[in-house]
C-alpha cells in the first residue's frame, strides 16, 4: 500500500482518488503534486476551517472527511495506470464497513472504473446502501482543462448540515 486509507466510520465524505501519484508517494501524502488544488478547495467550499497542508491530510479525519484511493498499490500518472491495478471490490468493501454520507470521485477515471460505466459530473443516480455517490473534476494540476469548481460546492452544499 501506498498511502494508508484515512477512514472511520460514518464519515461526511469519504474522496477516493485514482492512485498516489508520484509526489504524493515520495512525502508519504496524499494529494501533495504541485498544482493539485484540493485542499485549496476544500478550504474554500467550507469544507475545512483552514487550507491544510497535504502533510497535514490525517487531520481531515477531524472534520469527517475520508480518503482511499481505488488502486492503493501502485504510483504514478493516472494515464499509465493498467485497468487491472484498480480494486472495485476492495473499495466497495470499505464503502459497506465505513458507510460514509457520500463517495466522492476527485476524478472521472477512478468513477468510471468503479461505476464501470461512463460519467457525468455531479450527483450519481448510483448508491450503495445509503451512500450516495458523486463525481468530481480532478484536482491534479494534470487536470487543469477539465477544472470546475461548481461540482465541488454542490458536494459541500449537499453534505453540510
Amino acid at each position: 500500500m501506498i498511502l494508508p486509507d484515512v477512514l472511520a466510520p460514518n464519515l461526511k465524505v469519504m474522496f477516493c482518488g485514482t492512485q498516489a501519484g508520484a509526489q504524493s508517494a515520495s512525502v508519504g501524502a496524499y494529494y501533495a503534486g504541485r498544482g493539485n488544488r484540493f485542499y485549496e478547495t476544500l478550504f474554500r467550499i467550507g469544507l475545512t476551517p483552514r487550507q491544510l497542508a497535504p502533510t497535514d491530510y490525517m487531520q481531515l479525519l477531524n472534520y469527517g472527511i475520508g480518503l482511499t484511493d481505488i488502486a492503493k498499490h501502485t504510483s504514478g500518472a493516472d494515464k499509465l495506470l493498467k485497468a487491472a491495478r484498480f480494486d472495485g471490490t476492495g473499495l466497495r468493501e470499505k464503502i459497506v464497513q465505513y458507510a460514509p454520507r457520500v463517495l466522492a470521485f476527485n476524478g472521472k477515471r477512478s468513477a468510471q472504473a468503479f461505476l464501470r460505466t461512463q460519467v457525468a459530473y455531479g450527483l450519481q443516480p448510483d448508491q450503495i446502501g445509503a451512500t450516495r455517490i458523486f463525481v468530481l473534476p480532478s484536482t491534479s494540476g494534470a487536470a487543469r482543462k477539465f477544472w470546475d469548481e461548481r461540482y465541488w460546492q454542490e458536494l459541500a452544499t449537499f453534505i453540510q448540515p
